[in-house]
């Protein structure tokens, strides 16, 4: 449990993709009433395929990780195959079960991208 903990508090303090595109054809934003968090979802499409995927955002290291994750899963993904990803494999991949209290921020950039489903 505890080399999850540290891949959580490692993608929180390095989160991979972390940014902005000036030029995106997508952005998704969600905000999670209940603590603040909020994240914003870039995205630049080429031929219906995620060509760069970028994300920014304030929020527990919960919600920065598993935004990190999440853009990772859907790089080069076609948008068709976008709906293909659950909030289980999220939570496959931080290795935590976050529980009632922490879903929505272990969630909260999957429930930005079903905005574009």
């Amino acid at each position: 449990m505890n080399i999850y903990r540290e891949i959580i508090l490692d993608l929180y303090r390095n989160p991979l993709n972390f940014g902005s595109i000036a030029n995106a054809d997508v952005v998704l934003s969600e905000t999670n009433q209940l603590c603040g968090d909020t994240l914003n979802l870039f995205f630049k499409f080429k031929n219906n395929k995620i060509d760069l995927i970028k994300f920014n955002g304030e929020g527990c290291a919960i919600s920065i990780a598993s935004a990190s994750i999440l853009t990772e899963m859907l790089k080069n993904k076609f948008k068709n195959e976008l709906s293909t990803i659950t909030s289980q494999n999220i939570l496959d991949e931080l290795g935590i079960n976050p529980g009632p209290t922490r879903f929505r921020c272990a969630t909260l950039g999957l429930e930005a991208l079903k905005k574009i489903i």
